[in-house]
């Protein structure tokens, strides 16, 4: 009566971090309130624009919206890329709004991804830890998952390159995250060119999940686009995906973008136009200021910039401690990643995620197992309170 494919889903994340941790009671000292420190959901203040945008666009919630995004929005975007990677689009034939950037990493493969790949069932390669879409989106349209593990002797990014040929030439879609989830590593020009070439190689796409490369520490990571169009590679070989939840603020717009290839482009918005659910009108009007503000970003950006530097301090004395390069997450390594958390509920009240939780295991191990998640959105002086427990229930 239902799908095969979808009856032996691990448990998502935080269902299976609550029941790890909902049975015991949390370790709180008399005053002290639970710190939330698992999920990637920005606290920051929004720009203050906003609800003046909606509010003078609300009679557009009278009207279906535009299914690709308004052109002003389609421009917007277009301008934004042009500005921050030099990458060239045409707005009309090369973007499409997103409503919340995991429809369209989802949808992408939906629309993109063959039946066969030199026929055989097609391979979905994804970084191992990993945005658990990934992965359902290669088992909706039928190809494999195969997980490439991102560990510290990588740099903690996957290492594409090391695949046998047999896999190659089955991959159709390549996910790849930079800044990636949850380690933080940024993907340098040459990693990007090295992709890319193997996909020109074996003829697959990349799907480019760059949704944190507004959040860095010191230099602005590099964009997929712009590397693929310096190599003069197929213009359908690299389709980007970016969001508003991290850069500005607004997990809740539910605001992102998809650019790439025209035809690419063509066959997301096919697709849109029977399934999709596109962003309503007001809220379009506030993706168009907010991309075509950098100020906001730039303010953003050193709010994080200070949450970095009090990391630094907070875990200077611990062994194996690496500060992010971009994104808001510490991935701390621990001896095990369920017992350190659930250690630290324990005797804290301080709420991580496993990094087991964000992996897969594969032959040569879970790269997860030996790290916790933590998540650096609370207000600056609760997440150092959160971070100076976790030093000192499991570093000290």
């Amino acid at each position: 009566m239902f799908p095969e494919r979808f009856s032996n889903l691990p448990a998502y994340a935080f269902p299976r971090l609550r029941a790890l941790l909902d049975h015991h009671e949390p370790g709180l000292a008399a005053g002290d309130e639970v710190v939330h420190m698992t999920i990637g959901e920005p606290k920051h203040a929004f720009p203050d624009w906003v609800s003046g945008i909606i509010s003078e666009n609300a009679a557009g919630f009278n009207k279906y919206p535009p299914n690709d995004g308004t052109p002003e929005l389609q421009g917007a975007i277009a301008d934004w890329l042009k500005r921050r990677f030099g990458a060239e689009v045409d707005p009309a034939h090369q973007v499409m709004a997103l409503n919340g950037t995991r429809e369209g990493l989802y949808n992408a493969a939906m629309a993109l991804c063959p039946e066969t790949k030199n026929g055989e069932t097609p391979i979905v390669l994804t970084p191992n830890p990993f945005y658990q879409v990934y992965m359902i989106a290669a088992i909706s349209v039928g190809a494999e998952a195969h997980f490439v593990n991102a560990t510290a002797a990588s740099g903690h990014l996957p290492d594409f390159t090391t695949l046998p040929t047999e896999v190659l030439d089955r991959t159709s879609i390549a996910y790849m995250c930079s800044p990636s989830n949850p380690q933080g590593a940024v993907a340098t020009d040459a990693f990007w060119r090295d992709l890319i070439a193997l996909g020109e190689k074996h003829d697959f796409q990349i799907f480019a999940d760059e949704c944190y490369s507004e959040i860095y520490r010191d230099a602005a990571p590099v964009g997929a686009l712009k590397v693929a169009q310096d190599m003069g590679a197929d213009p359908e070989r690299v389709v980007v995906f970016h969001s508003l939840s991290k850069r500005s603020n607004l997990p809740g717009l539910r605001s992102g973008f998809v650019a790439g290839g025209p035809e690419s482009i063509k066959r997301i918005k096919q697709l849109r136009a029977y399934s999709g659910a596109p962003l309503p009108l007001p809220l379009q009007r506030v993706a168009e200021k907010a991309w075509a503000d950098d100020h906001h970003a730039d303010e953003n950006r050193a709010l994080y910039q200070e949450k970095y530097r009090i990391a630094d301090e907070v875990f200077s004395n611990v062994q194996g401690y690496q500060g992010p390069e971009a994104g808001f997450f510490l991935w701390l390594p621990v001896d095990d990643g369920e017992e350190a958390a659930l250690k630290l509920w324990k005797e804290t009240g301080v709420r991580v995620l496993p990094g087991a939780y964000l992996s897969k295991d594969t032959d040569q191990g879970n790269p997860g197992k030996e790290y916790i998640r933590v998540a650096m959105v609370a207000p600056k002086d609760e997440m150092q309170r959160g971070l100076e427990k976790i030093r000192d229930c499991l570093f000290a």
